[in-house]
């Protein structure tokens, strides 16, 4: 469960008003499980989205450096990200604080217009530059697949996490992506595989999805062999979570990656054309 804005230290709640000012009211994030404390705080100026995470006696926990990733990649993803406005650290605790932008989830189901907004965002994402910040490496997440992912590694700048709340469509049709709290570097085609789960959660059938994620010269130009891997230890990597995780989400996003890799795979683990 989230901390409230009261359960925060004293001391912590005077450093991010001394940037927003009073706060006067508070509006709590709806989604999302990667901070200790996620809303936004509304004060004269304005307001502010602001994440905040408490370190542990020894250093940094996964929040905490998760945090400090999404600060240190904002500077370089400013043409499509909320703004950073603050960082700061007091105690055992430190919180960011970002631009609110007022918009709305987007929806990738098939014909949304959003897919088209979307297309576009991820086509600047993927034309810019990973900075040195990024020290992150995509491939880390199948480390313990038992099989050699070094096809996945790369040095082009990967979010990761592109799914529909954190793809933020305002009402002059423009799309922020929020959320870079696990950034990373890699191969630009393993954004492409990342997505893919999502738009079938929202209604694609894995051949439509691959012919979206297709119209990127990234995931058109890369090896098949190494798509058939990230397939296989995509689907691999959420059974194995499926089996000591017991969050529905967790069964749901598992099937979804099974149901990938048995389209691309087809019954004999050959990868299939499109």
């Amino acid at each position: 469960m989230r901390s409230g804005w009261t359960d925060l230290p004293d001391e912590l709640r005077a450093e991010i008003q001394a940037t927003t000012g009073r706060v006067k009211s508070i509006e709590p994030a709806r989604r999302g499980n990667h901070a200790d404390f996620a809303s936004t705080l509304h004060g004269p100026d304005g307001s502010t989205f602001v994440k905040a995470a408490r370190k542990p006696a020894d250093g940094d926990g996964p929040e905490a450096m998760s945090l400090r990733r999404e600060a240190a990649v904002n500077p370089y993803v400013a043409e499509f990200a909320p703004r950073l406005r603050f960082q700061v650290e007091t105690g055992e605790w430190v919180a960011l604080g970002f631009e609110r932008v007022d918009g709305r989830p987007a929806d990738f189901a098939p014909g949304s217009p959003d897919l088209a907004v979307f297309a576009k965002t991820l086509h600047a994402i993927q034309a810019t530059p990973c900075p040195d910040v990024v020290q992150r490496a995509v491939e880390q997440c199948w480390a313990s697949a038992g099989e050699d992912v070094s096809a996945i590694a790369g040095s082009a700048l990967v979010h990761t996490d592109l799914n529909e709340d954190n793809l933020i469509i305002t009402s002059d049709g423009r799309a922020y992506v929020a959320d870079w709290a696990f950034v990373a570097r890699g191969q630009a085609w393993a954004e492409l595989g990342l997505l893919i789960p999502w738009l079938l959660k929202a209604g694609h059938t894995p051949r439509e999805a691959d012919a979206w994620v297709s119209q990127f010269t990234s995931w058109a130009g890369a090896e098949p062999s190494h798509i058939a891997l990230f397939s296989r230890v995509f689907a691999e990597r959420w059974r194995r979570s499926s089996e000591t995780l017991s969050a529905p989400w967790v069964a749901e996003y598992a099937a979804l990656t099974r149901r990938w890799a048995d389209y691309k795979l087809g019954p004999r683990g050959q990868i299939q054309p499109m």
